[in-house]
């Protein structure tokens, strides 16, 4: 472009001068024009000395901006093409993957502590597991894309997506499977995080296109008891006559609810309460699933189940159930029911363990 091409060069800022308008320093504007995303309107041939226009500056402060919130580049160079609305949705969702990777950053740090400081290990009676796993197509969809797994150290519930979400959750529970025949004795934490990335690679070798699986599973270890968690399938916990949920949805609508900003009446009926924040074989990231250490006491009724259940039955009727029970193979039965008679609009996957003394 030529000076003159360029609206004139009395019209345009030096790269000092918009340096100072735009809060960035002149070195990271040579590093975004390097990259594409923020390029001079004008570029001395002599010198090489850039000039900007002032129409540039809006551009300008929404990176600075981005950057401070800690966008990567890539990911600014998406919002700065998009529309007012789009550009705000997708910093919203960037800003959700944040606090959930912080959020899970949080509970990690909370396990190590306990099991640096020996609270995790108050428990030394070692205990067993008596459990059942059942899943169902329901009454609407025409396949199960939902997988379940249960045995003496592993049990574990997922929820496929995608064009093959149904070799996508068999392949993730299928991983876990066998890492259970090898639980190492020690170390149960960085073990975890191995047997969930190695849950991630199954998927990801399937190869299906924009596929993938929720995952929940937990992992008896002599008294310890390993949480693994990503996506929106859930862990239940059945102690002294309630019912708990030990763990987090990590989907939009959940955020916005946690944020004050949708009731959990409106989250259930809301058009995106399916849209995950994380799930294995997503995005072609990293997992970045919970993985934690809990107590464990005798007389403990854990459920792990999918969407398809939570969604149609209310908690208050899985109470019931699982106090009602004589055993996991009437409650696993008894909730798969009460999810086709609520409709079946969904695939439905449930697994229920009870801790019992060794």
């Amino acid at each position: 472009m030529t000076r003159e091409g360029a609206q004139g060069v009395g019209e345009l800022l030096g790269i000092g001068a918009f340096a100072h308008a735009s809060r960035l320093s002149p070195k990271a504007l040579r590093l975004y024009d390097g990259l594409g995303l923020l390029p001079p309107a004008y570029v001395d041939p002599a010198s090489g000395y850039r000039y900007y226009a002032p129409d540039q500056l809006a551009r300008a402060r929404l990176v600075a901006w981005l950057r401070r919130v800690g966008m990567p580049l890539a990911r600014i160079r998406d919002v700065c093409a998009m529309e007012g609305a789009e550009a705000a949705s997708a910093v919203r969702a960037y800003w959700d993957g944040v606090e959930a990777d912080t959020a899970l950053r949080r509970d990690l740090a909370a396990s190590l502590v306990d099991h640096l400081s020996g609270r995790d290990t108050t428990m030394t009676q070692t205990v067993d597991i008596q459990y059942a796993a059942l899943t169902d197509t329901g009454l609407v969809r025409e396949s199960n894309q939902d997988a379940v797994y249960a045995g003496d150290t592993v049990l574990a519930v997922a929820d496929g997506f995608g064009a093959d979400g149904e070799g996508a959750s068999s392949a993730a529970v299928g991983a876990l499977a066998e890492f259970g025949r090898s639980v190492p004795a020690g170390g149960l934490l960085g073990a975890l995080d191995d047997a969930v990335r190695g849950a991630d690679r199954a998927v990801r070798d399937l190869g299906g296109p924009e596929s993938g699986t929720t995952l929940t599973a937990l992992f008896l270890d002599g008294a310890q008891l390993g949480l693994v968690h990503i996506g929106d399938s859930r862990a239940y916990l059945l102690r002294d006559g309630g019912l708990f949920r030990i763990t987090d949805d990590h989907t939009h609508v959940q955020r916005q609810i946690d944020e004050g900003r949708l009731t959990a009446e409106e989250g259930r009926s809301h058009p995106q309460r399916a849209l995950l924040l994380r799930a294995l074989g997503a995005d072609g990231e990293d997992p970045a699933a919970e993985v934690r250490l809990r107590d464990v006491h005798p007389g403990d009724r854990y459920l792990l189940c999918s969407d398809g259940l939570y969604a149609v039955v209310p908690d208050a009727d899985v109470r019931r159930t699982l106090l009602a029970a004589d055993g996991p193979a009437d409650a696993v039965r008894e909730l798969v029911r009460q999810s086709n008679a609520a409709g079946g609009p969904d695939n439905v996957a449930c697994v229920v363990a009870d801790v019992t003394p060794r």
